[in-house]
């Protein structure tokens, strides 16, 4: 596992990238829609796709979460890579686009538009706004604040698979 200043030199080292996406995130349904819309309905299987292609389908080379997370290389990677895979793909969803873009950009240094930055934090904000609402509801007991944590749940996570339908689709156009 990496310590939080290995992480932090990895952050800082991705800012001074010389390349860039093919596409942004804003860019990714134009130039690709089918791609995008398989993203979209299909986001395990594309996540697996993609990860199996970036590793350039050698397996002997997967650790789970690419080796960004705390569990890598202690799920039994090395005896059954591609159960490990599937798992990551439908129990970390998040975490395998994110790391499979990380493993990208670090390969071929990428860097990361702002406006890409910007769609990432809010869906991340929106996400963990999502989350507070719920818990207040759930304490206060408000069936009116419970609903509208409700709605707020369900546009957060609209905009989360819009965003992973976009970054997986951006790391195909790559």
């Amino acid at each position: 596992m990496a310590s939080q200043a290995d992480y932090m030199e990895k952050i800082h080292l991705r800012q001074n990238y010389r390349n860039i996406w093919h596409t942004d995130l804003t860019g990714t349904i134009a130039a690709s829609p089918p791609y995008c819309c398989f993203s979209l309905f299909c986001a395990p299987y594309a996540s697996y796709l993609l990860r199996k292609r970036a590793l350039y389908d050698d397996m002997s080379r997967y650790t789970c979460c690419g080796g960004y997370m705390p569990c890598s290389g202690k799920c039994g990677e090395k005896r059954c890579p591609e159960v490990c895979l599937c798992t990551e793909v439908f129990c970390c969803f998040a975490n395998s686009v994110a790391s499979t873009r990380f493993m990208l950009q670090d390969e071929f240094n990428i860097q990361t538009t702002e406006c890409d930055n910007c769609i990432i934090a809010f869906t991340l904000c929106l996400s963990q706004l999502a989350c507070i609402c719920s818990i207040i509801a759930c304490l206060l007991g408000s069936e009116e604040l419970r609903e509208a944590s409700d709605l707020l749940t369900c546009l957060s996570n609209l905009v989360y698979c819009s965003v992973c339908a976009c970054m997986q689709d951006a790391c195909m156009i790559f």
